[in-house]
């Protein structure tokens, strides 16, 4: 009979580090950015904990460096800013629950920390009544990092930044936006995306839709954030 070490069992399961619930109303986007740089610098620091901040914007269009200026609208009187996150061009405004993430990776253990993002996401989503997913990107194809319906249209779009081991950005995810903004320009790089809300699916299904509140709740809890 082989004799299983301690390196090879540890009884002793790894907790991760307690994440903070920080809940927040409408910030305008360039604020919400100061804030993130002195929230990050308190994280790397230890002046905090991990965070997960809860906000909304109002209406602006953020992109990361690659994105294409074809990408961006032409014609829509919403500003424009460029960021230092992943991914491309998105939309937000009123009806999106944004969800930044203020995190030590490295006290997490090895951990994929987009697919932690889409697999918590998911999960709530389910207990809301919502079946989603997630999709791997095909080599050479543009990133379909989110949360998507089954149909694959577009849910949850997912930009994020790690940086000396704290992570920056987040989540959008689309409640009740304006969904024709989208139509403007070019969202995610992903020229025939369909972009949908849990308002849009709700209607669908012929299922409610939840309260933010609820959606707030639901999406922190299986996060494991906690306001205490």
């Amino acid at each position: 009979m082989t004799q299983l070490t301690r390196a090879a069992v540890d009884p002793t399961p790894r907790t991760d580090p307690p994440l903070r619930r920080v809940d927040l109303g409408e910030v305008p986007y360039l604020q919400a950015m100061e804030q993130m740089t002195i929230w990050a610098e308190e994280r790397r620091t230890g002046l905090a904990e991990d965070r997960l901040f809860l906000l909304s914007h109002p209406p602006v269009i953020t992109y990361g460096h690659r994105t294409p200026p074809s990408d961006l609208p032409q014609d829509l009187d919403i500003p424009t800013v460029e960021v230092d996150r992943g991914g491309y061009a998105t939309y937000h405004g009123p009806g999106q629950l944004i969800g930044y993430l203020v995190v030590d990776v490295r006290q997490r253990g090895p951990v994929d920390i987009v697919r932690w993002v889409e697999n918590s996401l998911i999960a709530a989503l389910a207990e809301l009544g919502f079946a989603t997913v997630r999709r791997d990107t095909p080599k050479g194809a543009h990133s379909l990092v989110g949360v998507w319906t089954p149909e694959h249209h577009k849910l949850v779009s997912i930009g994020m930044r790690i940086r000396g081991g704290i992570t920056t950005h987040g989540f959008a995810l689309n409640i009740d936006p304006d969904l024709s903004v989208f139509d403007r320009f070019t969202a995610c790089r992903l020229e025939d995306v369909t972009m949908t809300s849990l308002r849009r699916i709700s209607e669908t299904k012929g299922i409610p839709l939840p309260s933010e509140a609820v959606i707030r709740d639901t999406i922190a809890r299986h996060f494991g954030a906690t306001s205490e």
